[in-house]
């Protein structure tokens, strides 16, 4: 039994000498082995046996790239101001040996020297600067650590500034410039809104204001074409109406009874007017109404009764003569007022075309202008009358006429107009 314990003694000290003497390193890892007090080997990542008790890993330093940062630290600038910055570095083993031997703790001696190169370099720049210039700082600060840290087996790859920060006075005056420049900045931007918006709009209304006037001016010619040619139509038309009633006043071969009828006919129209209620009547037209008195059969033949002479009875009218007296009419109420005028020029030019004689001779019987039209021999005599009373010095025969006075000529008719059919 005793000698059982024995063995099982052995075999436990031969197994925990065993297990001491197996070391395992992780990968990205380097293990420094010391025998006896004294740097002996390197351990790379994998499984190592080492003599227990003799041999001991000492360091298991990560190869990895670190990250350190550091607190944020009060740095001078060179116009006198506090700032606080906030660093960070990245490094890297490259020589475990001198990492492990040369430094006591190269995380210490790391920050530490960041600290003081970090003061040497912003108290060399002024605020502005030092707010502006953070990648010089990085390349000046990278440097200079990475050429003081070679000799510790750590090379330094960057370095950066994560923030600095100015005194409150100082940075409420910055918040404030920026924000007068950020004020600037848009209304600049509002104002060259504005002005693009102006030209564009005064652009639109100058092409608006051109198509305007285009399209006024299009109308306006069009307005006047369409005026000509109603015009040139109208003008025909009134041609026309001329050309009948002159041809059919020939036809009918006037005589002084027609040239009373005419006159009695026309006044219902003057009547009708506001300003003609004082009519000039001729003298001339007492013979044409005796002889219209006499068509009419008021008085025997040969009698003198009214002042009237009887008219041979074949001085009445044919019966095609009536059908020239309704056309007459049937014009005339057509035309109305705007062609009552023209037709009267068209007739007063065409009764001196016929007698060219007629304008030097102003008092002429009616019956001395052959084919002239009646209602231009009653202008004609009536004007003559005029001009010659007023050269003498009597005024005309002037008639003030009522809306409702009686035609002379109804004496003889009964105070009837004669109808077509007589």
């Amino acid at each position: 039994m005793p000698q059982f314990i024995v063995v099982l003694v052995i075999i436990a000290l031969l197994v925990a000498f065993l297990a001491s003497s197996i070391k395992i390193i992780h990968q990205q890892k380097i293990g420094l082995v010391e025998r006896l007090g004294k740097f002996n080997r390197r351990l790379t990542p994998g499984p190592h046996l080492v003599i227990p008790i003799i041999d001991r890993v000492q360091y298991n330093l990560d190869m990895r790239e670190q990250v350190v940062p550091f607190p944020p630290q009060g740095v001078i600038t060179e116009d006198n101001l506090m700032v606080n910055i906030d660093s960070v570095i990245y490094f890297q083993i490259v020589d475990p040996e001198r990492a492990a031997y040369e430094a006591q703790s190269y995380k210490t001696a790391i920050e530490q020297l960041t600290m003081t190169t970090l003061r040497n370099i912003i108290g060399g720049m002024d605020m502005e600067a030092a707010l502006t210039s953070r990648e010089e700082i990085n390349q000046k600060l990278r440097s200079v650590l990475d050429e003081a840290t070679g000799k510790w087996g750590i090379k330094v790859n960057r370095v950066e500034l994560r923030a600095i920060e100015p005194p409150p006075t100082i940075r409420d005056a910055m918040e404030k410039g920026a924000r007068a420049e950020r004020d600037k900045r848009a209304a600049i931007l509002l104002a060259e809104g504005q002005r693009q918006s102006q030209i564009l709009s005064a652009g639109g209304d100058r092409e608006s204001a051109i198509l305007r006037a285009q399209g006024d001016r299009e109308a306006a010619v069009l307005r006047a074409q369409a005026d000509r040619q109603a015009q040139m139509l109208r003008a025909e038309g009134e041609a026309q109406a001329i050309t009948t009633v002159f041809n059919a006043i020939h036809a009918g071969q006037p005589d002084q009874g027609l040239l009373a009828y005419q006159y009695m006919q026309m006044l219902p129209t003057l009547a009708r007017g506001d300003s003609n209620k004082v009519w000039v009547v001729p003298s001339e037209l007492n013979d044409a109404l005796k002889g219209l008195g006499s068509m009419a059969g008021g008085a025997p033949q040969g009698s003198d009764e009214g002042g009237f002479s009887v008219a041979d009875p074949s001085r009445f009218t044919a019966p095609e003569k009536v059908d020239v007296f309704a056309e007459i009419e049937a014009q005339k109420a057509e035309e109305k007022e705007a062609s009552e005028a023209t037709v009267q020029q068209a007739i007063q030019e065409a009764a001196k075309l016929e007698n060219p004689g007629l304008s030097g001779k102003r008092h002429k019987e009616p019956s001395q202008v052959p084919g002239a039209s009646a209602l231009a021999q009653v202008e004609a005599q009536s004007e003559s009358t005029a001009a010659d009373q007023g050269r003498q010095g009597v005024p005309g025969d002037q008639v003030d006429q009522p809306a409702n006075t009686q035609y002379v000529g109804d004496q003889h008719f009964g105070g009837q107009r004669p109808s077509q059919d007589q």
